[in-house]
């Protein structure tokens, strides 16, 4: 798939901010990955209120426990229904989850049907309207072309700009005239390993 399938946006309400606040920080963390800090549900036979009865009295122990976990649940939002990615969400939209990846390859867009020990026996792949069931990051900045500037692009630039600047000579100095006495307190220690770009993309 390489067109970008646009789904409205989401905008929590101060409630609903207030619900995400008090959300684990790792469940916190795990969700903006997921794209479910502000999923946008489609439209559904049952009401809010069928569905949490469904939840309690119908869904086995493991799924109950671990979707109570999420601001918003965990296992009710298909990849269709996913969110805005979490660097859209701190405006860093160089940087949208989508944008590197090329498209919507996240997860692989799989979503799976489990029996009531937990294990996948299905793979579920569900749309009322015929759309593919992706996630496509909902905010709405641009997914391909030229990347809007940000922190990273312009450490980037300031990094290739500095590498084509020819070195300046090393200064002389008089090793006889003064010894480094800090050599051998140094000796057992390593140098520190030059960090990858690409880990400042996931920030």
């Amino acid at each position: 798939m390489n067109h970008v399938i646009r789904r409205p946006q989401r905008t929590l309400t101060t409630e609903e901010c207030e619900t995400v606040r008090g959300t684990a920080l790792l469940n916190f963390q795990g969700g903006l990955i997921m794209g479910i800090i502000d999923p946008v549900p489609n439209p559904s036979p049952m009401s809010e209120d069928e569905g949490a009865w469904v939840r309690e009295q119908v869904w086995p122990g493991f799924m109950t426990e671990l979707d109570r976990k999420y601001p918003f649940g965990f296992w009710r939002w298909s990849m269709c229904e996913r969110g805005t990615c979490w660097n859209c969400l701190a405006k860093r939209c160089d940087l949208c989850v989508h944008r590197q990846e090329g498209g919507p390859h996240v997860d692989d867009n799989t979503d799976w049907v489990h029996d009531a020990r937990g294990r996948g026996v299905a793979k579920l792949i569900l749309r009322p309207d015929d759309a593919p069931c992706v996630w496509w990051c909902r905010c709405p900045c641009a997914k391909d072309g030229p990347a809007p500037d940000g922190p990273a692009r312009r450490r980037r630039r300031a990094k290739e700009s500095v590498a084509a600047k020819p070195e300046a000579a090393p200064a002389e100095t008089d090793s006889a005239a003064r010894p480094d006495h800090s050599a051998a307190a140094r000796q057992g220690r390593r140098a520190p390993e030059p960090v990858d770009e690409a880990q400042y993309t996931l920030f």
